[in-house]
């Protein structure tokens, strides 16, 4: 996606270890019509597939994810990082977040993932897949199956993808990044 390489080049920040700081547009300030771009694109690859809903992690997928959801005209539902008292017995799966160097535990209630749901993960990045394969177990809880996933920005030098590629689900990632050289984001050719 032309419009969200650009954005990266102009706007994003490499910050060393593999991080892409790319808090002006996505992950702390939303750019509203970049976003409704990103969502009407993967709306567009996974619409065949026909999800029931769309599952994500807090917080920084959600802007990615709600704007797909609305396209395909199904709900959002996002794993939380903490328990609130009014989520009763949720589907629980631990995860290693990768900027906050820590683990968290995502939880999702039991009330809006349904065993008979095609779900569709949408993400703001696939880069070690960690997260993901989180979001995976959880729909593997609710028994529910998965049809796809996207992502915003791949990290196409972690390896996520193969660590996925059991799945064999359909995954689409709108800009594929390959390296950072001399701090330089390198796309990867499509």
């Amino acid at each position: 996606m032309k419009l969200l390489e650009e954005k990266i080049l102009k706007e994003g920040k490499y910050l060393g270890n593999g991080i892409l700081k790319v808090d002006s547009f996505m992950n702390h300030q939303i750019d509203p019509a970049l976003m409704k771009e990103i969502g009407k694109e993967l709306a567009g690859h996974f619409k065949d597939l026909k999800p029931t809903r769309i599952l994500t992690a807090e917080s920084s997928g959600i802007a990615p994810a709600l704007i797909t959801a609305i396209e395909l005209g199904v709900p959002l539902v996002y794993a939380r990082k903490s328990k609130p008292i009014t989520m009763k017995d949720p589907y629980i799966e631990k995860s290693e977040s990768h900027t906050y160097k820590k683990a968290v535990e995502l939880n999702v209630s039991a009330e809006y993932l349904h065993s008979d749901d095609r779900v569709l993960i949408i993400d703001d990045f696939l880069a070690t897949a960690r997260t993901i394969l989180s979001l995976v177990a959880l729909i593997e809880q609710s028994g529910a199956s998965i049809v796809g996933i996207g992502s915003v920005i791949e990290k196409v030098f972690e390896g996520g993808r193969e660590k996925l590629s059991h799945l064999g689900l359909p995954i689409v990632s709108l800009a594929r990044i390959s390296s950072f050289d001399n701090d330089q984001v390198n796309f990867a050719e499509s």
